[in-house]
């Protein structure tokens, strides 16, 4: 298939959508004038039809690391940015031994909901324990 043949079917693809389609509603002036432009240029194009994946690279620094290379992770109040940084640790780094330490286990994740830090660290896989109750295993 040619760099030419490609084209064409993707703008009669784009052209077989933008016929049945109904106007779409921009998000800003700008836009709107863009694909006005385009429009008027005669040519075809798709607006905010599909999404791109994208990885930010961060890093990690735990509360506390062991000399058994297990690390703890301590909270009081547990939000869902910081959940989403600890799946995304152990998804992006499986080998490491990553445990949760609550003040309060049972709190739930937010107002609305019934799930506790304890179920979801349950969810998860991801080992938790109240400050409290820290087993003597984890530490040595």
């Amino acid at each position: 298939m040619t760099k030419t043949s490609d084209y064409t079917i993707w703008a009669q693809k784009a052209y077989d959508k933008l016929k049945n389609k109904k106007e779409p509603k921009f998000r800003s002036k700008l836009e709107e004038k863009v694909a006005t432009l385009l429009k008027e240029l005669g040519v075809s194009f798709e607006y905010e039809s599909t999404q791109v994946p994208y990885v930010i690279q961060h890093h990690y620094t735990p509360d506390f690391l062991l000399p058994n290379h297990v690390y703890l992770e301590t909270k009081g109040y547990w939000d869902a940015a910081d959940r989403r940084k600890v799946l995304a640790v152990k998804r992006d780094n499986p080998d490491i031994d990553l445990r949760m330490v609550f003040q309060s286990p049972y709190n739930t994740i937010s107002k609305k909901s019934k799930t506790t830090y304890a179920k979801w660290c349950d969810k998860h896989d991801i080992p938790w324990t109240a400050y409290h109750e820290i087993p003597l295993d984890w530490l040595i």
